[in-house]
């Protein structure tokens, strides 16, 4: 997929992905004090094998290392792109690393 714009509706507690102007998937999130937890990410049937999931993963571990928040990755999605990303590791305390496999 070309073009991916993802943007945070912090409304419905979400990042959203577009292509062009249509919904290509979202990753849904709680906040936390210091963390943000990662607890659902979907992309649309159209969308799937398009790399929109990476780029909403991208995005949203980058997002948290620029807010400086521990990440918890709930859904296994999150978790096991920091699996095949280490660079993402240090986001997950060592305590939640364990608990999610990382």
């Amino acid at each position: 997929m070309a073009d991916i714009r993802i943007t945070n509706n912090a409304e419905r507690h979400r990042y959203e992905a577009f292509a062009g102007d249509a919904l290509a998937g979202y990753c849904e999130y709680n906040l936390l004090t210091d963390a943000i937890m990662f607890t659902h990410t979907e992309v649309l049937p159209e969308n799937e094998g398009k790399g929109v999931g990476s780029a909403l993963a991208k995005h949203v571990l980058d997002a948290a290392r620029s807010e400086g928040r521990h990440v918890i990755p709930v859904y296994q999605f999150i978790a096991g792109y920091i699996r095949k990303h280490r660079d993402y590791a240090d986001l997950v305390r060592p305590d939640i690393q364990r608990a999610f496999k990382i």
